[in-house]
């Protein structure tokens, strides 16, 4: 028995699962098993909508048992790799309970964290804007503090629950900045108590302009477009702390604010750190057929792999688009290896970029042409949306967004303090020891 075991849940892990899901899978005698925090993969560049109420959050999720017929899914955490024993320890459960699992054939797809970087009070009060989890709390967080703004007599306090402060220029931080503005200004009419000109929605950059991935022109003109649009835009500043609710800035500024997200970059899973395996920025440093070199049957891909572009020399970009395409890539070359053939070398060239920077807008640079406002935001749907897997998701989001351009918004807080204080009390009785 060969058995192929596939750590994270994510685009890499995920089209490797699917790749061999569709051919070596099928054989008897080969095993192949996806280990993923979550029982459903998630289409991240669609989160900001969701952060937005544009989606609803299982429209861009998708059940791993839906997409994968013939290979084994376990839900848990990894807590172990042993690679000179060739076993993965994961945990399971509220309990936290333990399993070994042996393999031949180890693929490191385990995705990447919010880097909070040692910014002082950022880790502890910030939001990210990585999992489901983190767009569902930001719209609720958004939508919390207009109720409670709408209530709060005090003018100081209120000032600060109606601000928002977006950290990051990049795609992540530039989509996250025009859902929130968008979702702040079109609930702001009812609530009647509240003046618009109030509300502050503050992105906080380190570069010289946005989205530098996408060059010069297109970052200047979504920072037009976003100011705007109200938008606050603070360039060649950092965050240097996060303070009794005030966000410190290195220009001096201090920013009161009653939410603050994240979107300033993001690091590797730190389990790779404790890995006997050669690390560049804290990635796996893979051979070209993505295979880790001294280590027979261990790969790496997505945001775990450090691998450079043969024609440019610089490192792949850990993006959606190059991580499913690393996926397939380690399905193929375990097929080929098992076959007795050898692992063929990875090379991709990434068309273009999109980023949607708000309602109706967007830009894009694809095959080295630019686009903008109207047309670069259908071209980031349409892309987006012949990505998204299954027919099912497909029409599901299509016709959200065609009820999305006749109705409002909706205004529903469906996630409170309250509920996430009632989960925390469960899973504490839940996991406490029994006398």
């Amino acid at each position: 028995m060969v058995r192929i075991v596939i750590l994270g849940g994510g685009f890499a892990g995920v089209e490797a699962a699917r790749y061999l899901d569709r051919t070596i899978a099928r054989s008897s005698d080969i095993e192949v098993t996806l280990v993923s925090r979550e029982n459903f993969t998630i289409f991240t560049p669609m989160l900001h909508e969701v952060a937005a109420g544009d989606l609803e959050p299982t429209h861009i999720c998708n059940p791993l048992r839906r997409l994968l017929r013939h290979v084994t899914i376990l839900t848990g955490n990894v807590e172990e790799i042993d690679i000179a024993k060739r076993t993965v320890t994961i945990s399971y459960g509220i309990a936290e309970f333990r399993r070994e699992l042996t393999y031949d054939h180890l693929v490191l797809t385990l995705g990447s964290e919010t880097n909070y970087s040692t910014v002082p009070g950022v880790a502890e009060y910030a939001r990210g804007m990585k999992s489901l989890g983190d767009a569902i709390m930001v719209r609720a967080g958004v939508l919390g503090m207009l109720e409670v703004a709408s209530v709060e007599s005090d003018p100081e306090r209120r000032k600060r629950m109606l601000t928002v402060v977006v950290v990051g220029g990049g795609f992540a931080g530039v989509e996250t900045i025009g859902a929130i503005n968008d979702l702040t200004r079109e609930c702001l009419p009812h609530y009647g108590q509240i003046d618009p000109g109030e509300a502050r929605v503050v992105l906080v950059h380190g570069g010289k302009f946005l989205l530098p991935e996408l060059g010069e022109a297109l970052g200047l003109y979504a920072q037009e477009k976003l100011r705007a649009r109200r938008v606050e835009i603070k360039l060649e500043t950092t965050v240097t702390g996060y303070a009794d609710g005030a966000v410190h800035c290195s220009d001096g500024e201090i920013i009161p604010a009653g939410l603050l997200i994240w979107a300033a970059g993001v690091s590797p899973s730190p389990i790779l750190k404790k890995l006997p395996l050669e690390l560049a920025k804290d990635r796996v440093v893979v051979d070209s057929t993505l295979e880790v070199p001294g280590h027979p049957g261990v790969w790496a891909a997505g945001d775990c792999a450090a691998l450079a572009d043969p024609e440019s020399k610089l490192p792949y970009p850990p993006t959606a688009q190059h991580a499913l395409r690393e996926g397939k890539a380690i399905g193929r070359n375990i097929e080929l290896r098992l076959n007795g053939q050898e692992p063929t070398p990875f090379r991709y060239k990434a068309p273009g970029q999109l980023a949607a920077i708000g309602r109706r807008t967007g830009v894009a640079r694809i095959f080295g042409l630019k686009f903008s406002g109207i047309v670069g935001f259908i071209l980031w749907r349409a892309v987006y949306l012949m990505k998204l897997p299954r027919l099912e998701k497909k029409m599901r989001v299509a016709l959200q967004w065609t009820l999305d351009a006749i109705f409002e918004r909706d205004l529903g807080q469906y996630v409170t303090l309250r509920d996430v204080g009632s989960l925390d009390r469960l899973l504490d009785t839940v996991r406490r020891p029994k006398p």
